[in-house]
């Protein structure tokens, strides 16, 4: 069950951020894709050097945490070979792992957790939630943080005929039993995030509701909240655009989603993100 109370701090691997209090403001969470087909950037950042190079303007750019992911999870995806995953993530976590900002890695492989933490990583973002009993081992056994996120099926099929009686009962549900076994695994809980899933086996509608409730999700639960929406097909539902045309609509949601309580927002376009959000905390 919740604690009464969020924690203070979110302790990330080798740096902690303040959860709530005068030195609360909503986190950055940038995306660096090093994939050939992510859906967003094109494999643009696949290569070593323009991957280390993208990171490097994150941070210039003001990131709280990068985010590092070798397989696509975009729908209709389909499963990458382990040794590749680590052929393409492992390199750029040596890279970086002394840049001076947290490390978070994409993936749901335990083989690629346990390599990633001991190369460096400072939290590890699974997809699948944490169901590979596995995985449960690869992050009780370090020190890293985690995020728990919920996802109907898999990449593969999760778009097909997304279906729930009520998506907000059933989200919540399925990641307060996964924070569970993450505690009973020995993993504290000023180390652990929730993420509902956006476009993990959602509609339009799902999308909209879990947005509008994830105050009250982050509330029940008692942990931080990140929500990933950029440049999603949502964002492309709701204005028409293309996913290169889709930086207004993004920044809409990551303000939508932090003016509802979201402790950090995963996204895309970082400096942008970062000037909205000066701004929001200074007037809100």
């Amino acid at each position: 069950m919740p604690t009464n109370m969020m924690n203070n701090y979110f302790q990330c691997g080798r740096y902690r951020f303040a959860m709530q209090g005068p030195q609360f403001r909503p986190l950055v969470m940038g995306v660096l894709n090093v994939t050939p087909d992510s859906f967003s950037d094109g494999g643009r950042f696949a290569a070593l050097e323009a991957a280390v190079s993208h990171a490097e303007q994150m941070i210039r750019d003001g990131v709280d945490i990068i985010d590092i992911g070798g397989e696509s999870s975009r729908p209709g995806a389909v499963a990458l070979p382990l040794e590749e995953e680590l052929r393409r993530v492992m390199p750029v976590v040596y890279a970086l792992r002394d840049c001076g900002k947290p490390l978070s890695i994409d993936t749901y492989k335990p083989t690629v957790m346990r390599e990633a933490i001991l190369a460096g990583a400072d939290l590890i973002n699974d997809i699948n939630g944490f169901r590979d009993p596995l995985t449960l081992e690869a992050v009780a056994q370090s020190d890293v943080a985690v995020c728990v996120m919920h996802m109907q099926k898999t990449p593969a099929e999760m778009q097909l005929q997304p279906a729930y009686e009520d998506v907000n009962l059933e989200v919540k549900a399925f990641l307060q039993a996964r924070v569970a076994a993450l505690e009973a695994a020995g993993v504290a809980r000023d180390r652990i995030s929730i993420d509902p899933g956006f476009g993990f086996g959602k509609t339009l509608a799902h999308n909209v509701a879990m947005l509008k409730h994830v105050g009250q999700l982050q509330q029940d639960l008692q942990l931080p909240a990140l929500v990933g929406v950029s440049r999603k097909t949502m964002i492309g539902d709701l204005t028409g655009k293309p996913v290169e045309q889709r930086m207004a609509g993004s920044l809409s949601a990551a303000l939508a989603a932090v003016a509802r309580g979201a402790k950090i927002v995963r996204v895309h376009d970082v400096a942008e993100t970062v000037d909205a959000l000066k701004v929001w905390q200074a007037l809100a």
